[in-house]
Order: structure tokens, then sequence, then C-alpha cells
């Protein structure tokens, strides 16, 4: 099922035509996936443990998925995950594809109101624009009057995750939900999720996988919310990820980046040329460089610095918050 929407479309009309319209339950967890939108390749271990931690993780708990729903980076592995999965004849696993109706390949394909339309999945590789990701159960295409251009789903995403957060849902106990400690880090939280009392929110999760400056935004959006989001990272999948590993892994104190008391109160060290040398190793563009070195010092670690005082370290994994 899918729907094209107006990009700023109030999200308790979003979630009324999915809980209406397409009759879907609230879920007992959103899961966001966020990543790398150019194709990338997982080492398969990696991969494999990512695609069966995401299905248990949904499956157990009654959850959605929400991706950027093109077949393309992170969103294409998020699909073989899928497939996978439907290939054993399992349950059916709700995962929505929030994209901009500007980059939809084939999207005359999509005109219509109330109809069945055929959609052709085989993309063009002399496009610039993109297919929809087949294994999805639904989309909300989101149009803004662009064409080949990402970010109008980009508030309309966050607003609907908010929206279904503040949703309150009658269970006494969420399920297990958890990740192979040896590849992932959180931050805020735990990946465990506990027992929560009858008529209180859905929880939200954020899953990085990859990704680029733009998923260093995302997650900083995230981790200062009120309250923070829980966020998962998938080390060793390249690129953002391992930028934000790397950079909580060295917030403590003896790293690269640590706290260090002087007259004025805390300041925050880092040795530049070390930074230097690992954004240029991430990105080859100067400028991408720049930026990466300022949201690590000017952001990211101060951020971090302040919420791993209360940590602690199981294999890979991180554990932050109370």
């Amino acid at each position: 099922m899918y729907v094209r929407v107006s990009f700023d479309t109030k999200p308790d009309l979003l979630l009324h035509l999915m809980t209406k319209e397409w009759q879907l339950e609230l879920p007992k967890l959103l899961i966001s996936v966020h990543g790398g939108l150019q194709n990338f390749e997982l080492q398969p271990k990696l991969k494999q443990v990512f695609g069966k931690g995401l299905i248990k993780a949904a499956m157990t708990t009654g959850a959605w998925i929400f991706t950027g729903g093109v077949n393309t980076g992170v969103i294409r592995h998020v699909g073989d995950a899928l497939k996978d999965h439907a290939s054993k004849s399992r349950g059916k696993i709700c995962t929505i594809g929030i994209a901009p109706w500007g980059i939809v390949e084939n999207q005359e394909d999509l005109i219509g109101r109330d109809v069945v339309r055929p959609y052709q999945t085989m993309s063009n590789p002399m496009s610039k624009l993109t297919v929809l990701n087949s294994m999805h159960s639904h989309f909300i295409l989101a149009d803004n009057g662009t064409t080949g251009k990402y970010g109008a789903e980009v508030k309309l995403r966050r607003q609907l995750e908010k929206h279904i957060s503040l949703q309150k849902i009658n269970t006494r106990c969420l399920p297990f939900f958890s990740l192979d400690s040896r590849l992932f880090y959180s931050f805020w939280g735990s990946c465990q999720l506990d027992p929560i009392g009858i008529g209180q929110g859905v929880p939200v999760v954020a899953l990085i996988v990859e990704g680029g400056p733009n998923v260093i935004s995302i997650v900083l959006e995230y981790l200062r919310d009120t309250p923070p989001v829980p966020v998962v990272v998938c080390d060793g999948s390249g690129r953002a990820s391992d930028i934000l590993a790397f950079g909580h892994k060295y917030s403590e104190e003896g790293g690269i980046f640590y706290k260090k008391r002087v007259k004025t109160g805390f300041c925050l060290v880092t040795s530049e040329g070390k930074l230097r040398k690992v954004g240029n190793i991430l990105y080859r563009h100067r400028i991408l460089v720049a930026l990466f070195i300022y949201f690590l010092k000017c952001c990211l670690c101060k951020l971090l610095s302040k919420l791993t005082f209360h940590c602690k370290r199981i294999g890979r994994m991180w554990h932050i918050g109370d």
C-alpha cells in the first residue's frame, strides 16, 4: 500500500490513515533505520548479524520498521533481510518506507486514486531517480514539488515518529529487544528495553548503518530530543557509523577526546591532527573533512563526553544512561 502526501501533512492525519485505512495496529516498538543512501557493501558476517537482529527485534516486539523506502544503500540491506525472512514463510513484518516523491523512478505508475497499480522495480542505470524497495509493506511518499532531490521526507518522518511515540499502548511488558553486542554501540539507554506499565508511549529506537554527514546530524537530533531517543550504531559498517563509534570510544579520559579540569571549569581537549587523519580516511573531499572535524569538536564530542558519565561496556556494546 502507498500514499502520496504533501511534505507538510500533519502526523495525526498520517497515523489515522495508517491505523484506520491501512488497518495497522499500533506498534509496541518503532525501529527507525538510517544510513547511507548510496550503495555500499557490508561484510558477510556483519550483514548476517544485522539482518537477523533486525528481523528478530521486529518479530518479537511487534515493531514497525521505518526506512527511506528506496532500493539503495542501507534500505537495500533491510530489503535483503526482509526477503530472506519472507522466503522462510514466516510472519509478515510491517516495514514502512518514507521517501520523497520527487526521487521515485516510474512514479507515473503510481498516479491514481483508490486504484491498484503495477509498479516496475527494475531500475534504469541511466536515471538519476531510484525505484522503491519491493520488500516494504507500505510507503509514504512526501511531495514538496521538487524533482531528483531528497529532503521532502525528513521533517515529515521525524514528526510522525514523535507523534507515534506519544500514543499509549496497552502492554504490561515489552518483549526483549537485543542486537549482537560485539557489533553494535548504543547511545543513551540500552538496546534492552525495560518493562513498562500500561498506558505508556510507543518506544522509538534509531538504528544507524554506515551513512554520511547528514546521519551524524540525525543522531545529534535524536540524542538532544526530550527525552533522548536511544541510538544503536553498527560499528564496522563504515563512514558515519564508524565515526560515531570512534568518537564514543575516545571520549573517555585517556582517549583523544577527554575532559580536562582548568581554572574556568571543564574543557574538551582534542588532537586535531588525529581528527584530520581520520577525516581524510573517511572522507576524501576537503570540505567534508572540515565538516567532520567541526561536528566532532564542536558538537558530537561534547555531547558524547557528557553522556558517557553513566556508561558501562559489555563487549563492544556501550550502555549509556541511568
